[in-house]
């Protein structure tokens, strides 16, 4: 079974996508951010979606821990 990391890629703009995807799939996207290419297709759980490098403003990994309680 495969382990899919949720994310949310920020845009310039203020758009947000969220996604899940692979851990492969997020180390690539992490490598092509700092390869000076424009464009990336990026793999999801659900479809495939291409972004425009020069466009992403950041990449927010959800933690996986468990939360219990209201906190604080």
């Amino acid at each position: 079974m495969t382990r899919f990391e949720r994310v949310s890629v920020g845009f310039a703009g203020g758009q947000v996508l969220s996604a899940r995807v692979a851990p492969a799939e997020l180390d690539a996207l992490r490598k092509a951010l700092g390869g000076g290419g424009r464009w990336h297709v990026l793999v999801c759980e659900d479809g495939i979606v291409q972004l425009d490098l020069a466009q992403v403003a950041y990449i927010r990994v959800d933690s996986d821990e468990p939360r219990v309680g209201f906190g604080a």
